[in-house]
């Protein structure tokens, strides 16, 4: 029997899934590979992180694709439609009002002629990334490949190129694990201010682009392409819909989000498989609550299963698969690695996880570059060291111009955190966590976690007595996030007596530079740094 509309309103989101059937989606295109793995959580919990993951700490990705056109910043596929906005602003004074010139027809512009795939991993690997990530799709919608299931792809529009086949060769030629994220599952209520109008004004009341069909096209540069195809708005509108925020509290599938149909979740589980089997990559993010479609819909736990049962058949015996969540809750963190976006928790986890954040704006965006608000070298460091203590990897975004470069400002970053990844790695690199993972008054601070993470700012600016831990079966580290002015660090872990270290200190290291003059006492170990050996992020080294 179904329920009336009012008794539907009145549940709760969790409830309300509850009481209607999961999704299944079709295999007909693309089977689920069968193996140890299910999918449902009690078997994908048989799950184990490889140790490479484990070793590799720092990675980079390319969050890349034709929403940097306009570089006008992360989201402005969305945001262009959201009258007022500074997106909506830019890009009716650039390109012309979103009823007239639509995302779609902002596809095209994406050029990518400067874009040299091999260079950059090479470079990559250089500076100290482990691994490295591609953007296979975002909320836009546009697939970065030779995309079997969706026509509005790179190989037809804008490159004609296979960005993720170019980016997996370039892997491994270099020898690096590929990653790809895929973004979009959320298209169906992100695209939603698309089949708005605007409110005021000399267009007021005359519909954007969102709800053109393919037989608008005649005539049209997309003739024979469906716009349904890229902005999905063949459906219901969500509660609220002219609620801008509204988005973040429907993210889950609750709160009023219009239900995916089983022919939408289908296609993104089909794209999705056949990036899986075409480019073979060693890691999967979703930038979403839990899996994919979950709880609404079964397509994420058989993406799931299908990854890591063709995983352990194309490599076995070196299993290496990693596949990564958000606001996962505890009982489901043994099934794939806990990602938390711009921030970290306050304690070491007992399972790896990873962060995710950006030196600036997640697509391109020139106001960053203008206002020079992109992160320091040494606050990126400060972030690494911290997550790396806490059992964790960092995954920085490093964002590209349309046609495929990165400016000059960030440029000198990564060029100056890959010199100190290569002076310092040794306390990064395969490291564990030790007995606690750090000391100061950040260290001692009730930081929480905002949503999927988003505290980041607490550790960007930390100072000298901000000291984080890491550890080798032979040494310890002791990382200070900033040098001291007096040239000084006491650290109070390693006083006199301390139940965290029992033996005798005879002598300690700055890495990159040799031994250095320290004293154990009752109020910790004191270590002079020669000033002459300054740097941002002074590592010290303990041998065991």
């Amino acid at each position: 029997m179904k329920l009336t509309g009012i008794l539907l309103a009145l549940l709760t989101p969790c409830a309300l899934w509850a009481q209607q059937e999961v999704i299944a989606v079709s295999e007909d295109h693309e089977p689920m590979a069968k193996g140890k793995y299910s999918p449902d959580w009690e078997s994908l919990s048989a799950y184990e992180v490889p140790e490479w993951f484990r070793d590799a700490k720092f990675g980079i990705w390319a969050h890349w694709g034709p929403q940097c056109v306009e570089g006008s910043g992360d989201w402005m596929a969305r945001s262009m439609y959201i009258e007022g906005s500074s997106q909506y602003d830019h890009h009716v004074k650039n390109y012309g009002h979103p009823s007239e010139f639509g995302f779609k027809d902002v596809l095209p512009l994406f050029k990518a002629e400067n874009w040299d795939p091999d260079y950059l991993v090479g470079l990559y690997k250089k500076l100290g990334a482990r691994y490295f990530f591609a953007l296979g799709n975002h909320h836009d919608n546009f697939d970065l490949w030779d995309s079997k299931y969706q026509e509005w792809n790179s190989m037809r529009i804008g490159p004609k190129r296979d960005i993720l086949g170019e980016w997996a060769r370039a892997c491994k030629k270099h020898d690096i694990k590929f990653g790809v994220s895929l973004h979009a599952d959320h298209a169906w209520t992100w695209y939603e201010p698309s089949r708005r109008y605007d409110r005021k004004g000399p267009k007021a009341g005359v519909p954007y682009d969102g709800l053109l069909t393919k037989a608008d096209g005649k005539g049209k540069w997309w003739e024979g392409l469906d716009p349904q195809n890229l902005y999905a708005q063949n459906h219901p509108a969500s509660r609220a819909t002219w609620a801008d925020g509204m988005i973040h509290r429907q993210w889950g599938w609750g709160d009023g989000a219009a239900a995916p149909t089983a022919e939408y979740c289908t296609n993104f589980y089909d794209r999705t498989l056949d990036v899986i089997n075409r480019y073979d990559p060693d890691l999967l993010y979703f930038d979403v609550t839990e899996l994919p479609f979950y709880p609404v819909s079964d397509a994420g736990l058989k993406i799931a299963a299908h990854f890591y049962n063709r995983n352990e058949a194309m490599h076995p015996g070196d299993f290496s698969a990693v596949l990564f969540g958000k606001i996962l809750p505890e009982e489901h963190r043994k099934a794939m690695v806990w990602d938390v976006e711009r921030g970290a928790p306050n304690y070491i986890p007992e399972l790896p996880w990873q962060t995710c954040t950006c030196i600036g704006d997640w697509h391109y965006n020139t106001s960053t570059y203008e206002n020079n608000w992109y992160k320091s070298p040494g606050q990126v460091i400060r972030l690494l060291a911290d997550v790396v203590s806490k059992n964790g990897n960092l995954l920085l975004s490093v964002p590209l111009r349309a046609d495929g470069t990165f400016d000059e400002k960030e440029e000198k970053i990564i060029e100056e955190i890959g010199r100190w990844m290569n002076r310092n790695g040794e306390g990064i690199y395969g490291t564990r966590p030790w007995e606690v993972f750090g000391e100061g008054p950040i260290a001692d601070s009730d930081i929480s976690i905002n949503a999927q993470g988003f505290n980041e700012g607490a550790y960007l600016n930390a100072g000298a007595s901000e000291i984080r831990f890491t550890q080798t079966p032979k040494h310890l580290y002791a990382i200070a996030l900033d040098w001291p002015e007096d040239n000084v660090i006491v650290i109070k872990s390693l006083a006199k007596g301390s139940d965290l270290w029992r033996k005798n200190i005879k002598s300690a290291e700055l890495v990159g530079y040799g031994k250095v003059k320290c004293e154990r006492t009752a109020d910790g170990l004191r270590v002079e740094l020669p000033s002459e050996a300054r740097t941002m992020i002074p590592v010290i080294k303990i041998k065991k």
